[in-house]
């Protein structure tokens, strides 16, 4: 059982895991131990997201998401099988924590008179500075 929050759980069901050989630094270990993980959540489908939840989730441009709606993680950081395995899971959890928070709502404003005043009278400032350069009279006189 994943535990995400106090009112959210993800059953062992729901996750499925396959083990693969990782790449990188190990020696022989990594031509015979497969410890890097790949875990798979039916986002699309799980009973245990609350609808607001899983369009969050679905919504976010998130490379790791299928067009089926599964999200797919790979952990591959440690050379320990079991130690990958706890990698993924709490990259999920952190995922579906992200997508608890409700993003508040932007509320239109428009710039008061002061501030369009504040912003005109700056520009006329320093258009009349570059209108002084280069204004000399080089006659001599």
């Amino acid at each position: 059982m994943l535990d995400i929050d106090g009112r959210i759980q993800i059953g062992e069901d729901e996750l499925i895991e396959s083990f693969v050989r990782a790449g990188g630094p190990g020696g022989q270990n990594v031509n015979k131990v497969a410890s890097a993980v790949e875990l798979r959540f039916d986002v699309a489908r799980s009973p245990s997201l609350p609808e607001a939840v899983r369009e969050r989730v679905l919504s976010r441009r998130d490379r790791r998401m299928t067009a089926d709606g599964v999200l797919v993680i790979q952990a591959s950081r440690f050379r320990d099988q079991s130690k990958n395995r706890e990698d993924a899971r709490t990259r999920l959890a952190e995922i579906l924590r992200g997508a608890l928070h409700v993003p508040k709502a932007r509320i239109a404003t428009r710039p008061s008179r002061a501030a369009k005043a504040r912003r005109v009278d700056a520009k006329k400032s320093r258009g009349a500075i570059k209108q002084g350069r280069g204004r000399r009279d080089w006659s001599g006189d």
